[in-house]
């Protein structure tokens, strides 16, 4: 797993810095920008720990105490008692949450009962939305009938399902246990209750075949989900595969590969009713997009629950200056030491940074124009807005869009997106 950053100390009592505060006479008149607000929940276990995964996840035998699935629960509303005071104290506690995402780890390794208890804190720490989308990851082999009923009743709106793959031996290379053709029962199990149903898939595992991926993205579409992620897999230092490809056990794909991967899966789910909305998630329509990722990709603020997960909160509109533009912290990373530091009422903060202007700045434009909505052309630089004729005579960028004013990826700049991230800031 990657290590933290180091940054600054975040203040035992996890107070905020007085830029990102807003005062009790215009605490109830957040801009509108200001105003979306989601909550990110970790939980850290799973049944096993995926060769590729470089995530915070731990299996259920390697804790214990404060840190075990079964006070899990109880834990994580500490840390949501403590965020209502900070955001109160800094004349953000007024704001009903908007999402609210479940991630891991395997969430649903929880009882749905633990799950449900994390959300209803969250609800009465701040109030949800009335449109609120609350989601949760799931692998196939995690969830019954049962539990997806309880999770729907209780106000949960969205499953998003770790499929990976559809093909044995590529499952197996990932290390996933499930068993493939579980995904339509737990696919009708979810729609049953009243869920929306996403399907995560991976491309790109060593060995896997261009047949391979396109059994995988049919199986997928099988099911008739209204929303599907498909990630390349990168293999991170430091995980097993890591040291499998090291060892010359496995070979990663080349560019190319990964590419017509990705065109194939793009073909398939157009031609299947579903549109790219961000460079790696496809919907049916804008309203069976994942709306707490696009909240990440938009800038919005969000409070991250769990060990090692992250949170943010910007500057008031317009009270950006260079020295600060918001501000984002991180949890210390192993479940023990969260569980210890909240038992002991501090901050389980490791440490955070100040984003100045233009680091935000940076962070807007890298994640904005990964969005099939683009971006506006005013916010880039001179040097950015010179840049775009020639991004649209590479076909990076889509000539007509520029015309309107905003800077929207081609597919080919979509394969390329890194590559216009940098023009676009140099």
């Amino acid at each position: 797993m990657p290590a933290l950053p180091d940054g600054e100390p975040v203040p035992a009592d996890g107070s905020l810095p007085d830029l990102v505060t807003r005062s009790a006479d215009d605490a109830t008149g957040v801009p509108s920008s200001r105003s979306r607000f989601g909550v990110y929940v970790h939980v850290p276990f799973c049944s096993v720990r995926c060769g590729y995964c470089d995530f915070n996840t731990y299996t259920a035998a390697e804790l214990g105490g404060g840190a075990s699935q079964h006070q899990y629960a109880t834990t994580a509303l500490g840390e949501v008692d403590l965020a209502s005071r900070v955001l109160a104290d800094a004349g953000l506690g007024h704001r009903p949450v908007r999402t609210v995402f479940f991630g891991g780890g395997t969430p649903t390794m929880l009882p749905a009962a633990d799950l449900v208890r994390i959300l209803d804190g969250i609800r009465s720490a701040w109030g949800l939305a009335p449109d609120a989308e609350v989601t949760t990851e799931a692998n196939p082999d995690s969830v019954t009938p049962e539990s997806l009923a309880t999770l729907a009743a209780a106000g949960f709106t969205r499953v998003s399902f770790g499929m990976q793959s559809a093909v044995p031996h590529v499952l197996a290379t990932l290390e996933r246990t499930h068993d493939p053709a579980r995904l339509p029962d737990v696919v009708r199990w979810a729609r049953e209750a009243g869920l929306a149903v996403s399907v995560d898939l991976i491309y790109g595992t060593p060995g896997e075949s261009l047949d391979d991926w396109r059994t995988s993205v049919e199986a997928a579409l099988s099911t008739g989900v209204d929303h599907v992620s498909a990630y390349a897999l990168v293999v991170e230092p430091g995980t097993k595969m890591a040291a499998q490809v090291r060892r010359g056990e496995l070979t990663l794909p080349d560019d190319d590969d990964q590419a017509a991967k990705y065109e194939l899966a793009d073909d398939l789910l157009t031609a299947a009713g579903l549109s790219w909305y961000e460079v790696s998630n496809w919907s049916r329509g804008p309203e069976q997009a994942c709306r707490h990722n696009l909240a990440y990709w938009r800038g919005d603020d969000w409070w991250g629950i769990g060990p090692g997960a992250h949170s943010y909160v910007g500057a008031p509109d317009g009270d950006a200056t260079d020295d600060g533009a918001g501000v984002r912290w991180w949890n210390v990373k192993h479940p023990r030491r969260y569980a210890a530091l909240l038992a002991d009422g501090r901050s389980p903060g490791a440490g955070r940074e100040v984003l100045s202007r233009g680091e935000a700045h940076l962070e807007r434009v890298m994640l904005g124009v990964r969005l099939a909505e683009g971006l506006d052309l005013d916010v880039l630089d001179p040097p950015g807005r010179r840049a775009v004729a020639g991004m649209v005579a590479r076909e990076l960028l889509d000539g007509a869009a520029a015309v309107r004013g905003r800077a929207v990826l081609t597919r080919r700049g979509r394969l390329l997106a890194d590559t216009v991230v940098r023009e676009l800031t140099a």
